[in-house]
């Protein structure tokens, strides 16, 4: 068998004296792994580096087997390498993928929104996009959030809170009565809000958010025990 992708590297580990086993987020072909002859060379090594962009050859004899991919570089990101928000974002993206994205099912939507969101971690507004794409990989993996207007009301305006058990958004108003029950919605998940300025706070409630919906939703329902450390890492990067 013999199929071509293009995709993001996630992961590398050593097979023996000289090749590597890497799993690949891959447009049509999901999460897959495979042996990469030679993949601590020199020449291959740079190439096999966390979320970088690459084309890869899969072959192998039967379906179920782990297979073999030749791997040409398609885009570098090493840069991320070099700053510390950007090797924890990078760290928490493959990581969260790896955890959570089931093996050899293609999710092209959320290989696009890994790769935009890779491609915007040189500007600043990066960490919001980050919680944006944890939202989208709940919505992927059958969970989604209600976020554009009020459980009670109705109305997509006041917006405050989210409910921690249907995921649904409520008006301060409405949530007022269960406040301290409610997670708070930072304001710039809110419809009316893309021009708020985006404070360590409003990430700290974000972060909460999406991970408070990953672990009960997504976690329990897989089996999961937690969510990869690298995200705990990233959230400690960003809100402290």
């Amino acid at each position: 068998m013999e199929w071509q992708d293009s995709g993001i590297l996630l992961a590398t580990r050593p097979h023996g004296e000289t090749s590597a086993i890497v799993e690949i987020l891959t447009v049509d072909h999901g999460r897959h792994a495979g042996i990469v002859r030679g993949g601590v060379s020199r020449r291959l090594r740079p190439v096999l580096q966390p979320g970088s962009g690459v084309h890869v050859t899969w072959r192998a004899r039967l379906e179920a087997h782990l297979g073999t991919f030749t791997v040409e570089p398609e885009k570098s990101r090493a840069h991320l390498l070099s700053s510390r928000t950007g090797l924890a974002g990078l760290n928490a993206i493959t990581a969260m993928a790896r955890a959570l994205l089931p093996e050899r099912e293609p999710f092209r939507d959320q290989y696009q929104a890994t790769k935009a969101l890779l491609d915007r971690m040189d500007t600043p507004d990066w960490p919001a996009h980050y919680i944006l794409w944890e939202i989208r990989l709940l919505e992927g993996l059958g969970y989604r959030l209600t976020l554009q207007n009020c459980a009670v009301t109705g109305i997509s305006t006041g917006l405050a809170y989210v409910s921690p058990k249907s995921g649904h958004a409520v008006t301060a108003e409405a949530g007022a009565e269960y406040a301290d029950r409610l997670l708070p919605l930072p304001p710039f998940l809110r419809p009316e809000a893309s021009d708020i300025p985006i404070s360590r706070e409003h990430l700290q409630q974000g972060m909460a958010l999406t991970g408070h919906f990953l672990r009960n939703w997504v976690c329990h329902a897989t089996g999961v025990e937690h969510l990869p450390p690298a995200r705990e890492r990233l959230e400690a990067v960003l809100t402290r």
